[in-house]
């Protein structure tokens, strides 16, 4: 069993909302449950139509899918839209350059099964505390990763957004996947870096771990109350859910 709320907020700075979510805790298809994150990129209005429109295409693709495997449908579903969102691009002007990032997660039996384009985020909070599962695919995680900048640092860093994969960014799209056993209790955070950049992961860890928020509501209306008080910067995504 699983409690889901999902929500957006434009945030203290932003005149447009690119961020979409998706958030289903009953069948899509062949999949369980289905839960979706993107963060839209682009000028005008292209930044949230990529985000919709990919989010839209993925949930339909999953939905129709004929396939078993997870892993699988999932992929396909990520090619497909990466492919519509490119000649969307090709088509319209006022489109060029548009694309977006993508969490999707679902949880089949005691597994949760990610897969990841760009810098939004999922982490499990829990017994253990807080783990970032997903992998950053941006500019300053790679110099991290290579050594050349602490993570203290990465925050402050003037290129921290820029991303180095996004739905729509080249013709073959690479998503990465991650499976992670859970526990009762466990409780999965999906979000944009409009969180990840305004609250620090144990800032984010007390709100979610909070007892007097008992539901996934309260504690995903805490979160984006949070980040709007420490500046607001960006749209914000969030999607919970609990493992009962």
């Amino acid at each position: 069993m699983l409690e889901a709320y999902s929500v957006t907020d434009i945030g203290r700075k932003r005149q447009l909302n690119q961020d979409y979510v998706f958030s289903s805790a009953k069948p899509m298809g062949n999949m369980p449950n289905l839960f979706i994150v993107a963060d839209g990129m682009g000028g005008h209005n292209a930044g949230d139509y990529a985000s919709k429109c990919t989010v839209e295409t993925v949930v339909g693709e999953i939905r129709n899918s004929f396939e078993k495997n997870p892993t699988i449908i999932v992929k396909k579903a990520i090619e497909t839209a990466n492919s519509k969102i490119r000649e969307l691009a090709a088509a319209d002007e006022n489109l060029f350059g548009m694309g977006t990032t993508l969490v999707v997660a679902t949880v089949i039996g005691k597994y949760l099964q990610v897969a990841n384009v760009g810098d939004s985020r999922l982490y499990l909070v829990g017994k253990k505390g807080i783990r970032q599962v997903t992998r950053d695919h941006s500019l300053v995680e790679e110099m991290i990763r290579l050594g050349g900048l602490s993570r203290e640092d990465a925050r402050k860093h003037p290129d921290k957004n820029i991303i180095t994969r996004a739905i729509g960014a080249k013709d073959e799209v690479e998503p990465e996947f991650f499976t992670e056993e859970l526990e009762p209790g466990d409780i999965i955070l999906m979000c944009s870096d409009g969180l990840s950049n305004m609250l620090e992961d144990k800032e984010i860890e007390k709100i979610v771990q909070n007892e007097e928020l008992a539901e996934m509501k309260e504690k995903a209306e805490a979160l984006i109350n949070a980040a709007n008080n420490n500046g607001g910067k960006d749209n914000i995504a969030v999607v919970l859910v609990k493992i009962l």
